[in-house]
């Protein structure tokens, strides 16, 4: 299309920055949390209302092509946005979070217990501290991979790597 030579350069000018809107309201959907999926259908249907207002300069093979390919994006974006949102239940989390704080108590005299009584006590403690390093670790782990978008940690996907204008 932008090459369409039907199309003046204003309007050329127009869908460029029209995409480049919906790469940028795109990479800050996935970012932020609270970034309602509404605004960036809004962004994206942009395209259908400059292809309505252009109609008669772009041929009605171009036009359906453009629309099979808003379609597409409109389906990515909307398995990404489920992506984004779909989380660990609240009550999984929390059931983790309780076991977390409780596990030290329960776990130091099962120890000891286990060990014998003339056995030295800071050894006991020693295990039950490093037993819960350990699963506070994979519990941190397991927070941070559920956000893989938030630009929070090494292994979050680089957003920036996927724009349009990587300048």
């Amino acid at each position: 299309m932008m090459s369409d030579p039907g199309l003046s350069d204003e309007a050329k000018k127009e869908m460029q920055d029209i995409l480049l809107e919906i790469s940028e309201s795109a990479m800050e959907h996935l970012k932020y949390k609270d970034r309602p999926i509404k605004d960036l259908d809004e962004t994206i249907n942009k395209v259908q209302l400059f292809v309505i207002a252009h109609r008669e300069q772009i041929s009605r093979k171009i036009r359906d092509r453009i629309f099979r390919f808003m379609s597409d994006l409109h389906e990515s974006m909307e398995n990404l946005h489920a992506i984004n949102i779909h989380r660990t239940p609240q009550s999984l989390k929390a059931y983790c979070k309780l076991f977390l704080y409780l596990f030290p108590f329960i776990y130091a005299p099962v120890i000891i217990n286990n060990l014998g009584a003339d056995f030295p006590h800071f050894v006991a403690y020693a295990i039950v501290l490093l037993t819960e390093f350990i699963l506070i670790s994979l519990y941190n782990i397991q927070d941070q991979l559920e956000y893989p978008f938030d630009d929070y940690g090494v292994d979050d996907i680089n957003l920036d790597a996927f724009k349009l204008d990587r300048n």
